[in-house]
């Protein structure tokens, strides 16, 4: 199982998280965004530690011009953007992500499987961090193999529910887990020692 940091922006605290050996981190790229990343440059880190640029809606140029900036590894792609405006992206993988309630339609995603992977999050008032998980049970209407991300109020209150999730066959497809707003000690700000005890307990 994987595990993506999300919602980095503080050099000193990129490199103190990046010591518990996360997959991925990931940099808001998002202007209305209490974590929009506006540093330069990021922290050198592990290499094994990929790097995730979050977008909303962002136009193809910026959107190119970020991933050169920082050398993305990987672009995830949290609006409303289209099949065509994907098929633009170049030399990246792609996370296409998805807000979930009680009534997606799995079958929206279908049009979306030139993604590497999808990210599955909390319908909320924000486009994503609104710190409440969805019921993980309606994963058991997604019918397709594209691997996903796990996201949306993922923290050490729901560790034993996490634990059930993945001894169950709904989990098949689940390839990551991303983390945010519940091991911060402020906005963008990560606390090592909760990350560091989630990684235990799972």
């Amino acid at each position: 199982m994987k595990l993506k940091i999300c919602g980095m922006k503080y050099n000193d605290n990129i490199s103190l998280i990046s010591k518990l050996n996360p997959d991925y981190m990931g940099f808001i790229f998002y202007n209305k965004s209490k974590r929009f990343f506006d540093n330069e440059p990021i922290p050198r880190v592990n290499k094994n530690i990929k790097k995730v640029g979050v977008f909303v809606d962002p136009e193809i140029e910026y959107l190119n011009f970020i991933i050169k900036k920082y050398s993305l590894d990987l672009v995830q792609l949290h609006g409303n953007e289209k099949p065509d405006f994907i098929s633009q992206i170049r030399d990246v993988k792609i996370i296409k992500a998805f807000s979930i309630d009680k009534n997606f339609n799995f079958n929206s995603t279908e049009n979306y499987m030139k993604c590497d992977y999808f990210l599955f999050d909390t319908k909320g008032k924000l486009p994503g961090g609104n710190g409440i998980s969805f019921d993980w049970k309606i994963l058991t209407s997604y019918k397709f193999n594209k691997p996903y991300f796990l996201s949306g109020g993922i923290g050490l209150h729901n560790i034993e529910e996490l634990k059930d999730f993945f001894s169950s066959t709904i989990s098949k497809y689940c390839f990551a887990i991303d983390i945010n707003s519940h091991f911060e000690i402020e906005y963008a700000k990560k606390d090592y020692e909760l990350i560091k005890n989630f990684k235990n307990e799972l």
